[in-house]
């Protein structure tokens, strides 16, 4: 059952914070990590990396969802992995540089983690030789998870273009000191 299950989000930006609350309305208990501290009155928040390994600890299920910087590159490794309850399952719809594979294929021998979802790889299209592709307890989509709406997308393009000439700051901005 749902309610009975424990979710964590990495990353409560946009679409973090929009899976998460589509997690809370399907039931799961969901948590959620940031890189700074956040608030949001219905998920559990962890934050920087003093609250890591207690965000993984109580994530039957994770969803990462972080943006790729020098701080997230390799995250998801052995440590993590033995940090999460045992028989856990990942699903990466962030960036494939998150995860140390040689240490995900490793937890998932070893029955650590129980299924890992991927969505996404350091080098794409996933080579042939991937012992990813062959392994039971790995489910490969093709880089899906998230489709621009071109009616949406359209939308906020105009509107920068509106702000824009009305010397107004733009919305959807990358921070490049930040690396998103």
């Amino acid at each position: 059952m749902a309610h009975e299950r424990r979710v964590g989000v990495f990353g409560l930006g946009e679409m973090g914070l929009r899976s998460a609350r589509r997690l809370l309305d399907a039931g799961f208990q969901v948590s959620g990590w940031t890189r700074t501290r956040a608030e949001h009155h219905d998920i559990e928040t962890f934050a920087g990396p003093k609250q890591f390994q207690s965000f993984l600890s109580r994530c039957e299920m994770v969803v990462n969802l972080l943006p790729l910087t020098s701080e997230t590159r390799g995250l998801l490794n052995a440590r993590a992995f033995a940090a999460m309850p045992h028989g856990a399952s990942l699903i990466n719809l962030g960036r494939g540089a998150h995860i140390v594979v040689p240490d995900l294929v490793e937890a998932l021998n070893s029955g650590r983690l129980a299924h890992a979802v991927l969505d996404v790889f350091e080098q794409e299209p996933l080579p042939p030789q991937s012992p990813l592709w062959a392994h039971p307890a790995v489910t490969i989509t093709p880089h899906v998870a998230a489709i621009t709406n071109p009616r949406t997308s359209a939308k906020l393009i105009a509107a920068n273009i509106a702000r824009f000439r009305a010397g107004q700051p733009l919305e959807g901005l990358v921070e490049r000191g930040v690396g998103y």
